[in-house]
């Protein structure tokens, strides 16, 4: 089932309300406008091209608890703001409702040279919060974000436009995707959701967590890894000079400040 809104905040809050009526999807998903239309271009899945963002919502079960979880259903996105509703009538348009996401990622791929996927996790309660707090961001920033992710479970995956070839836009784009993991924090979600941390979100590791709560993940490491051979330098921030702390973004293979020795 597709269901269109007006806002992006009420398709956020339409989410919280669904699970707190106790209802709990097979899947379901929120795109905002931008991104909608980008996969409706690509792939023509019968999107309402009008709604600021839709909620994509599936069942499953036997026949007669998916008809009964649809009506429940059905019912809460009405309340909740909901100006269309449309249920897919055999397997066919299902799968057609469904390719649109799962296209997501390369149709946003024809809107922009580059772009950077973020992935962090918040209360299901404060997608609405997030989505105006991203918008904002844009006007900050001067870049276009598009947003789809895993609502039923708070996983927020905005996908930030720009060009790589523009230095100026790739810092942009690194402070933007920044900000989104640190307003997550603020909201009492995390810096991630799926995709780990790796060294992307070192910076980002020192927002959630504390000097001693880093420290203590760390001695679980060396615990494991004396010697520090597995995956050195990722997912723990451990250096501490003033010139390498938080500042250890690599750019075209290099490490800012060469000159100062590594440890």
């Amino acid at each position: 089932m597709v269901a269109s809104f007006d806002t992006v905040e009420a398709a956020g809050d339409a989410v919280a309300n669904v699970i707190a009526a106790g209802i709990i999807p097979a899947g379901l998903e929120l795109m905002d406008k931008p991104m909608t239309a980008a996969v409706e271009d690509f792939v023509h899945a019968g999107y309402d091209l009008d709604a600021a963002a839709i909620l994509l919502c599936e069942s499953d079960g036997t026949a007669l608890e998916v008809e009964d979880e649809i009506v429940k259903m059905n019912a809460v996105l009405t309340a909740s703001g909901a100006t269309r509703l449309e249920a897919s009538q055999d397997e066919a348009q299902r799968l057609r409702f469904w390719s649109g996401r799962k296209n997501a990622f390369p149709a946003t791929g024809r809107m922009s040279p580059d772009y950077l996927c973020m992935d962090s996790t918040i209360p299901r309660k404060s997608l609405a919060a997030i989505l105006r707090a991203i918008s904002e961001m844009e006007v900050r920033y001067g870049l276009r974000c598009v947003n789809v992710f895993h609502a039923g479970d708070g996983n927020l995956h905005p996908l930030i436009l720009f060009d790589a070839n523009n230095p100026e836009e790739l810092h942009q784009a690194e402070q933007f995707g920044a900000e989104i993991l640190e307003t997550s924090v603020t909201l009492g979600g995390t810096v991630t959701g799926e995709h780990g941390v790796g060294v992307e979100k070192l910076n980002s590791m020192c927002v959630q967590f504390s000097g001693a709560e880093r420290e203590q993940m760390f001695a679980l490491k060396r615990a494991f890894d004396p010697q520090s051979l597995l995956n050195p330098g990722k997912v723990i921030p451990t250096l501490h000079r003033c010139a390498e702390y938080g500042r250890m973004t690599v750019r075209r293979g290099m490490l800012p400040h060469p000159e100062i020795p590594r440890f």
